[in-house]
């Protein structure tokens, strides 16, 4: 729901030294591994993430634009086709906030880096996402679009809790703050929330909740009316093992 998400790598970049593993953990696409793996090269960069689709466009971008220091899996956050201590950076990009249990994350996180390698997140908190005009039908619509996250087991508000979290897990030296991203589509966001309401409804048992009906009707409402700006609230996050 971003501008895009290479953009969230910029604070990741700086870490970045010749000859390193990374890892980019539910990545989402060609463009986030590829700006890591060609930002120092000879980086390599892993992208692992859960469908199967989504990875052979990313192979077939890299491809195309000759990136030779990308590669590509399929891998659960909770269970990474990694071994233990093989990497020195795990990148995770809106990971933690669709993760039931993100001290399992975490902890595979934590087994899979090398002593002294270093955990770069990037999670968002819908709580503190600015969104301008918030009329009624905005508030409603995304009220209950957090409620069908939360029913799936996530957390909009993950930014929140993150460096507790990390630090829980047993990282060290953590670093956090609050990032706004504007530029964001505010009848994009509109849309997508639409859709996955919509979604969420089908899904629904015996075909019907009244509180996701509500908020989707106010959803339609959102995207058929103006203009307005979003401003998203992302919370990076870097620690060492």
């Amino acid at each position: 729901m971003s501008e895009g998400h290479a953009v969230h790598t910029g604070f990741v970049v700086p870490l970045l030294r010749p000859g390193m593993r990374v890892l980019d953990v539910g990545c989402r696409g060609a463009v986030t591994t590829a700006s890591l793996g060609t930002a120092t090269h000879p980086v390599h960069v892993l992208g692992l993430g859960g469908d199967p689709e989504e990875l052979r466009r990313a192979r077939r971008a890299n491809e195309r634009a000759a990136v030779s220091t990308t590669s590509f899996a399929s891998s659960r956050a909770r269970a990474l086709a990694v071994r233990s201590e093989s990497v020195d950076v795990v990148y995770a990009h809106g990971v933690l906030d669709r993760e039931p249990e993100p001290m399992v994350v975490l902890a595979e996180f934590l087994r899979v880096l090398r002593p002294g390698g270093l955990l770069a997140l990037s999670t968002p908190d819908w709580s503190r996402t600015r969104v301008k005009p918030k009329t009624a039908n905005v508030d409603a619509a995304l009220r209950g679009w957090n409620l069908v996250r939360r029913r799936e087991g996530g957390d909009p508000a993950a930014g929140r809790h993150v460096e507790d979290w990390v630090r829980r897990a047993g990282f060290r030296d953590i670093r956090s703050r609050p990032r706004f991203h504007s530029g964001n589509d505010y009848r994009g966001l509109a849309l997508t929330i639409e859709n996955e309401l919509a979604g969420a409804l089908r899904d629904a048992e015996n075909g019907m909740d009244p509180q996701l009906a509500s908020a989707a009707r106010s959803a339609w409402m959102w995207v058929r009316g103006g203009q307005g700006e979003v401003s998203e609230c992302w919370v990076e996050t870097v620690a060492a093992r």
